[in-house]
């Protein structure tokens, strides 16, 4: 099957009546969360601060489930942060939420021992895609002390996990 284009799409769109336009939009509606999640932040704005709230305690649930160890699943936690990321354009939300993915992942390993390669491998990317993209949109001098106490927490961590987040944090902010 062949991927579907934006072309092909719009000239669906504009030959559909108004009411079966509704009727579709109506029906992703109903059957997906992210598209319930994007209109209401369009229809009824919060501030973004609260919103970031909420993911956060999203992304915090997948690693400590009610105080207790979660299954740190890792894939539910970045499927938060593309949820935030669909309703929201605040770079600096953005930005907050994948670094808390990192201090939680950082926290959860610290607290719960030592885990798999595939783990630190989790956290390095998000790290160091969190690092590419404060660099994109100018913010790192916001969040800088922020990365740079990430990598010292990550200290005690197996795999060399705090050393590739330190070689993460140079390279990214030395090429720019």
């Amino acid at each position: 099957m062949n991927a579907i284009t934006k072309t092909a799409i719009k000239a669906y769109l504009s030959q559909q009546p108004p009411e079966r336009l509704m009727a579709d939009l109506l029906e992703l509606f109903t059957k997906f969360p992210a598209v319930q999640a994007y209109y209401q932040a369009k229809l009824s704005p919060v501030d973004d601060a609260r919103l970031v709230e909420k993911y956060k305690a999203m992304i915090s649930r997948e690693f400590f489930a009610d105080g207790e160890g979660g299954q740190a699943r890792r894939a539910a936690a970045r499927k938060a942060i593309a949820e935030y990321k669909s309703v929201s354009g605040d770079p600096a939300g953005l930005a907050d939420l994948m670094l808390f993915f990192v201090e939680i992942g950082v926290e959860h390993a610290k607290t719960y021992g030592e885990m798999g390669e595939s783990f630190y491998n989790g956290l390095a990317s998000m790290f160091y895609k969190a690092l590419q993209y404060l660099a994109k949109h100018g913010l790192q001098a916001q969040f800088d002390e922020r990365c740079r106490k990430i990598t010292r927490d990550a200290a005690g961590c197996h795999w060399g996990f705090q050393e590739t987040l330190t070689e993460l944090y140079d390279r990214v902010t030395h090429a720019t």
